[in-house]
């Protein structure tokens, strides 16, 4: 799954996952018209999108707009950086009552009780993590988070009990780590980074020192807040980089490299398909997880 990110989270991206039955939650800053317009062009597209949406009011009126003008959509993102509040929960159990044939995925959150809490409150699926994504820095400012693997196991587990799922969001670097979020129990994998720097992504290709390069930003960066808010404000502090990455070609590449690594990872453990995948795992800590010798 495609994070709803400005610089990843694109119309662009979701028709390539579209072709491998993957999905995309679509950036929340896209307007009604380029919705609409997406719709008519991609008819296809649309049971692999979500909607994405914050918690505020405007937000509300926007995907309310959204929705009613592309019945078609049936996915809705409600995303937060912390996903610990009355007034989230409320705005959970707002949208469900609004939307009730919709899935409804809500986040971020890391411990077994708060998925408990938003999926009794109407949500589906549950976005969990805090603090693990590459450009994001709200440990360094906060000293908040919980480890991604601990998390995702922990929350699996809790949403499972109550026919819930979960989106393991961030952390994951390499095909991998994929495997592993989904070992430990996730039912999606979302992911920014790995998805960054590609022609499908928003932005310029950029030179640098005879290199190419594409930006890549955290959405609680200075680059974010100021694009859509006019900047950080005063009562708060930037959690996200914004860094330059480099440019990667088509993102065709990189879905059937993550693909195939987890097509192998099932033949590795015995599991007949992905779903299966949970129950053949077994984690060992290491200190190191591969050879680094020609790295």
């Amino acid at each position: 799954m495609v994070a709803n990110m400005d610089t990843v989270g694109t119309f662009e991206m979701a028709k390539v996952m579209t072709k491998h039955a993957m999905f995309t939650a679509i950036q929340k800053h896209y307007s009604l018209e380029e919705w609409k317009l997406f719709a008519v062009d991609h008819p296809e597209c649309l049971e692999h999108v979500a909607v994405s949406s914050g918690s505020g009011k405007d937000d509300l009126d926007r995907l309310t707009s959204i929705l009613e003008a592309i019945p078609l959509i049936k996915y809705i993102c409600l995303d937060v950086a912390n996903g610990y509040s009355e007034h989230f929960v409320e705005s959970v159990k707002t949208v469900h009552a609004k939307f009730p044939n919709h899935t409804i995925m809500v986040g971020n959150v890391v411990t077994g009780e708060m998925v408990e809490e938003l999926i009794l409150s109407g949500a589906d699926i549950i976005k969990v993590g805090i603090g693990p994504g590459s450009v994001c820095t709200t440990r360094i400012k906060t000293g908040v988070g919980y480890p991604q693997l601990s998390a995702v196991i922990e929350c699996a587990d809790s949403a499972h009990g109550l026919k819930g799922h979960i989106i393991s969001d961030g952390g994951c670097s390499c095909p991998g780590d994929v495997a592993k979020a989904f070992g430990a129990g996730a039912d999606f994998v979302m992911l920014g980074g790995m998805f960054a720097g590609h022609d499908q992504c928003a932005g310029e290709v950029l030179e640098k020192n005879g290199k190419k390069m594409k930006l890549f930003y955290g959405m609680s960066s200075d680059t974010a807040m100021k694009k859509h808010v006019g900047g950080v404000a005063e009562y708060r502090a930037s959690e996200g980089r914004t860094v330059e990455v480099p440019y990667r070609g088509d993102v065709e590449t990189t879905i059937l490299d993550i693909l195939g690594g987890l097509r192998s990872t099932c033949t590795y453990v015995g599991a007949a398909k992905l779903k299966e995948l949970s129950r053949r795992a077994t984690f060992i800590r290491v200190t190191q997880q591969h050879s680094q010798v020609f790295s």
